[in-house]
């Protein structure tokens, strides 16, 4: 596995003494965003964290970047090299949207909720922390740099090779490369302080210059933070770990968490059956089959029965998952849950 020769490994730190448990933090919050996008939500409810908004197209801003390409990574980058001899203790990167598919869906998919319920000490502890604890997408494996071919969902795939050797060029190029999706996560200060300065500068000068367009050096860099900032190709850590960890949604262990995973799949099974079932009903009613024979009342009626069983079904799960996210929340207050939560857990975090 390729090691980035300025990046600490990995120390999951798990079950050992939480020294840090207790002490405030310095918090910034970083945030790329267009002069369109609204980002009022973070003013209105993130009063005790610093924030740097950039407006990436804007050249007059009081926050922006030397230029509009990468994606957040221009951002990210540019606060790095221009703060970094007075960073805070954490330092948290996200995207402008309050609410989003990639945030945690376990809290609502709500950036506040993330924001608010980070837990400081897991950054502090590991250094790094992606923000978003589920694997899909993007781990426990992702993008194959030595496969050239081309893939819809990984368009950037073929191009890491070429990209891999001008940004890590005394790095042997990786057989695989993953983290959960989206580029969002935390790091903290002595992390980034372990990486001198001009490193970052060299990945801003390299995004820069390289001719690949905004899309596409973008998402290559989602799949190499981890790299930079762990010196590991893949980092998955164990998801109920993060969740309960690094966000206080403990449902007591991996089975527990298991067990409410296997509640939602059903539910969404039986929320897809009930949606091809109305599908199917409206073709017919619009086909005008159900009123073509003398049976069709009675098929009519069955379709009813089956409709009414399936949405039984899916209110007595939503119940019952809601029951269970309520009870995971209340039991990730206690300190002494989480501890034991992740104590002796697996938290793979490369290969």
């Amino acid at each position: 596995m390729g090691r980035h020769p300025n990046a600490t490994r990995f120390d999951d730190s798990v079950g050992k003494p939480r020294s840090t448990q207790g002490t405030t933090y310095t918090r910034v919050l970083v945030v790329p965003h267009t002069s369109k996008d609204s980002v009022t939500w973070i003013d209105d409810h993130l009063l005790d964290v610093d924030l740097a908004l950039y407006v990436v197209d804007d050249l007059t801003a009081p926050l922006h970047p030397p230029k509009n390409k990468g994606h957040e990574v221009m951002v990210y980058l540019t606060y790095i090299i221009d703060h970094y001899e007075q960073l805070p203790d954490i330092l948290i990167f996200m995207h402008a949207h309050h609410h989003a598919w990639h945030n945690s869906d376990l809290l609502g998919f709500d950036a506040v909720e993330m924001v608010k319920r980070l837990s400081s000490e897991r950054v502090i502890r590991h250094g790094y922390m992606n923000l978003r604890c589920a694997w899909d997408p993007g781990c426990p494996e992702w993008l194959h740099p030595h496969e050239t071919g081309e893939i819809l969902a990984k368009q950037e795939q073929g191009l890491l090779a070429g990209s891999w050797g001008e940004l890590f060029p005394l790095d042997p190029l990786p057989t695989v490369l993953g983290q959960a999706c989206c580029a969002q996560f935390a790091v903290s200060r002595e992390k980034v302080l372990s990486i001198p300065r001009q490193r970052f500068v060299f990945y801003r000068d390299w995004l820069l210059r390289t001719p690949l367009t905004d899309y596409y050096s973008g998402r290559i860099w989602e799949f190499v933070w981890q790299y930079v900032f762990t010196g590991y190709d893949t980092y998955c850590p164990a998801e109920h770990a993060c969740y309960c960890d690094g966000f206080g949604v403990c449902f007591g262990g991996q089975a527990q968490y298991a067990e409410f995973l296997a509640l939602r799949q059903s539910m969404n099974d039986y929320t897809r059956e009930l949606e091809t079932m109305r599908r199917q009903q409206r073709t017919e009613l619009e086909a005008g089959r159900l009123t073509e024979s003398d049976g069709s009342a009675s098929e009519a009626v069955s379709t009813l029965g089956e409709e009414a069983v399936l949405k039984g079904r899916i209110e007595i799960l939503e119940k019952e998952l809601s029951n269970r996210r309520l009870d995971a929340l209340e039991r990730g207050k206690d300190v002494r849950n989480r501890n034991a939560e992740v104590a002796g857990a697996h938290e793979f975090a490369g290969g």
